[in-house]
């Protein structure tokens, strides 16, 4: 697709609704991310950050956030909005990375304070889910390479960035960034498998 045809796709896509964004992005109108990600990035950084309180970590999140959306069918319409769907993800994902750090103080403080201000109520098949979700995750990290598998065990089980990993693992940025891709690639995969 040459840029001028590709323009012109981002600027029918600009005036869709989110479900038809979503709808062409599933039929492989790669354009189709650039729209939802100017339509809602600055509402998952926002969110990250007043939770994680590091514009890193929240740009990390952010990344993940877009990518779980691209790389998986995980929204539903039918549970609700898109916009619900990026601020449950955004909030499960920085809680997450909070929990990973290991500072249950911090954590809780900062939760108790988001309660506070933006009370919401879990279903309690959201949280069987999560534990489901979870094992699956740890049995498909086994079917990694032993480098991809560290890679991505430092990134979500200890909250750290890539650019963290590539100093600590004394790799270049690209590499850590290549390894991460295809982990989660074949993460994917797995998970995709397994359903």
């Amino acid at each position: 697709m040459d840029s001028e045809t590709s323009s012109s796709d981002l600027a029918t896509l600009t005036h869709l609704s989110d479900g038809e964004i979503l709808a062409a992005l599933r039929d492989g109108r790669l354009n189709a991310i650039d729209v939802l990600y100017d339509r809602y990035a600055k509402q998952v950084y926002s969110l990250a950050y007043k939770i994680l309180a590091n514009s890193e970590e929240a740009e990390d999140i952010t990344q993940d956030v877009f990518l779980t959306l691209w790389q998986r069918d995980a929204y539903q319409s039918t549970r609700g909005s898109l916009k619900a769907f990026l601020t449950t993800l955004t909030r499960s994902r920085s809680i997450d990375k909070l929990r990973s750090q290991g500072s249950r103080s911090r954590f809780l403080q900062r939760w108790q304070r988001l309660s506070a201000s933006e009370p919401e109520i879990l279903p309690p098949l959201d949280h069987l889910a999560g534990h489901e979700q979870a094992h699956l995750l740890r049995q498909a990290l086994e079917c990694l390479s032993s480098n991809e598998r560290e890679i991505l065990e430092i990134a979500y089980y200890e909250g750290v960035s890539q650019t963290e990993i590539s100093k600590r693992l004394n790799l270049p940025l690209g590499t850590v960034k290549s390894r991460s891709r295809q982990g989660l690639s074949k993460l994917r995969q797995h998970l995709k498998n397994s359903q």
